[in-house]
C-alpha cells in the first residue's frame, strides 16, 4: 500500500487522502452529464436550422424571381391651378375647399362694370367703322360711274374746242379777205375823190358831186376799219379757243386717270374694311374679357388650396385655387437602378395602396423616366468635386392602373408596387 501510494502523483495522492475530494468527484460527474447532452442536442438542431435557412432562401429566390418590388411609390395625378384671365376685384366666391365641381361651373365672380363699359365702347367703335366703310363703298360706286361720263364730257369739250379753233381761223381768213377788199375799194374811192376834187377846182363839176365822192371815200375807210376790227376779233377768238382747247385737253387727261381713281377708292374701301375688322376684333376681346370675369372650372375635379376671398384684388399671374381630377390618377414607383435591367413598358404590375390594405390593383408599366430622380432635382449632385460616395440611385417608373371604380385614389398616397419582369 505504501508503495502504491508512493507512485501516485502528488495531486492524486492528495485527492486520495482528502475526504472532500471523494465527495466532489460524484458532483463533477453529475455536472459533466448535462453538458454532453447539450452538445448532442446542438449537433442535431444546427443542421436543422441550416436546412431551414437554405429552404427559406430557396423559397424566397423562387418566389422573387421574375419580379421587382418597391415601397417607394406614391399615387400621382393632375393638379390644375386656377387663375383669373383678367384683373379685378372678387365679388363672389362660389366654392369651398374639397368641393367637387364639374367643367364649366362658375368658381368665382369678379366686378365686371369696367369690362362692360369697355364692351359698349368697342361696340360703338365697330358701328362707326362700319359707317365709314359704307361711305367708302358709296364713294367707290360714284367714282366708278362718273369716270366714264367725265371722260366722255372731256372728249366732247376737246372736240368742241378744236371746232371753235377751226371756226376762229376761218374768221381770220375771212377778215383778211375783207380787209383786202376794203382796201381796194378805198383805193378806188380815193382816186375818184381826187379826180372829182380836181374837176371841182376847174369848175367842171358841182359841189354836190364832190361831196358825194367824199362820202364814198369815208364809207370805204369805215369799211376798211370794220374789216380790220373783225380780223382783230377773229385773232382774239383764236387765242381764246387755244386756251379752251388746252383746258379741254387737261380735263381729258384728268378723266383718263379714272382707273387710278378707282384703285384709290378701292384702297380706301379696303382700309375701311380693315378698320372694321380691327374694331370687330376689339369688340370680341372686350366680350371675352367680360366673360372672363366669371372664373369657370376647365375640368372636373375637387377644389384644393383655395386662397381667394371676397374683396381681394386678383390678377392672371396669381393662382387662386387648384383642381384635382380624381378619376385620372397613376402611380410613380421609384425603383433602384439595379432593379431595372429586365423592366420595360407593358409589363404587368400589382399595386397595393396603404390606404386600402389588402386590396390589390392591377396595372402595367407605362414608361421609365429618362434619368434618375436626383438628376432632375433642384441641385443635381456634382460627383466631379470632393470625395465621392457611391449611392444607389432610383429611377421613377410610371405605372398605369386598370379600372378601379370602387376605389378613389388621391395624389400623394403611398403604395407598394411589384413589377413582373418575366
Amino acid at each position: 500500500m505504501a508503495t502504491a501510494a508512493a507512485t501516485l502523483p502528488t495531486d492524486d495522492l492528495s485527492q486520495a487522502t482528502d475526504p472532500r475530494s471523494a465527495k466532489a468527484e460524484p458532483t463533477a460527474k453529475a455536472e459533466a452529464a448535462p453538458t454532453g447532452k447539450k452538445a448532442n442536442r446542438a449537433k442535431i438542431v444546427l443542421p436543422v436550422l441550416v436546412a431551414l435557412a437554405v429552404a427559406a432562401g430557396g423559397i424566397s429566390y423562387v418566389t422573387s424571381a421574375g419580379r421587382e418590388s418597391t415601397d417607394d411609390a406614391q399615387v400621382e395625378g393632375h393638379v390644375g391651378n386656377v387663375a383669373s384671365r383678367v384683373s379685378g376685384q372678387v365679388m363672389k366666391v362660389l366654392v369651398k375647399d374639397n368641393q367637387p365641381v364639374k367643367a364649366g361651373d362658375v368658381l368665382l365672380e369678379l366686378d365686371d362694370r369696367d369690362y362692360r363699359v369697355k364692351q359698349l365702347s368697342a361696340k360703338a367703335d365697330l358701328e362707326a367703322t362700319k359707317a365709314q366703310l359704307r361711305m367708302m363703298e358709296t364713294q367707290l360706286a360714284i367714282t366708278s360711274r362718273s369716270i366714264d361720263s367725265n371722260l366722255a364730257v372731256a372728249r366732247g369739250g376737246l372736240a368742241q374746242a378744236a371746232a371753235v379753233a377751226g371756226t376762229s381761223q376761218a374768221g381770220i381768213d375771212q377778215a383778211k379777205a375783207d380787209i383786202i377788199s376794203a382796201e381796194s375799194r378805198k383805193s378806188l374811192a380815193q382816186q375818184e375823190f381826187d379826180r372829182t376834187q380836181k374837176l371841182f377846182a376847174d369848175g367842171a363839176i358841182s359841189k354836190a358831186e364832190l361831196d358825194r365822192q367824199k362820202a364814198n371815200l369815208d364809207q370805204q375807210n369805215a369799211q376798211l376799219t370794220q374789216s380790220q376790227a373783225r380780223l382783230a376779233s377773229a385773232q382774239a377768238g383764236v387765242s381764246n379757243s387755244a386756251g379752251t382747247f388746252e383746258s379741254a385737253r387737261g380735263r381729258l387727261i384728268a378723266a383718263q386717270t379714272g382707273p387710278e381713281q378707282i384703285e384709290a377708292a378701292k384702297a380706301q374701301v379696303a382700309l375701311a374694311q380693315a378698320r372694321v375688322d380691327q374694331a370687330a376684333a376689339a369688340l370680341q376681346q372686350a366680350e371675352y374679357n367680360l366673360e372672363y370675369t366669371k372664373v369657370k372650372a376647365e375640368m372636373d375635379g375637387v377644389v384644393a388650396r383655395r386662397t381667394v376671398e371676397v374683396g381681394q384684388l386678383v390678377s392672371p399671374e396669381r393662382p387662386l385655387m387648384a383642381l384635382v381630377p380624381l378619376e385620372d390618377t397613376w402611380v410613380v414607383a421609384n425603383f433602384k437602378e439595379d432593379q431595372l435591367a429586365e423592366m420595360k413598358p407593358g409589363q404587368s404590375v400589382k399595386v397595393k395602396i396603404d390606404t386600402f390594405s389588402g386590396r390589390t390593383i392591377n396595372g402595367h408599366v407605362d414608361s421609365l423616366a429618362a434619368g434618375t430622380g436626383s438628376r432632375f432635382s433642384l441641385l443635381p449632385p456634382d460627383n466631379a468635386s470632393g470625395n465621392f460616395t457611391k449611392v444607389v440611385q432610383r429611377v421613377p417608373v410610371l405605372v398605369k392602373l386598370d379600372a378601379h371604380p370602387d376605389l378613389v385614389l388621391r395624389p400623394g398616397m403611398s403604395a407598394n408596387v411589384t413589377v413582373f419582369t418575366k
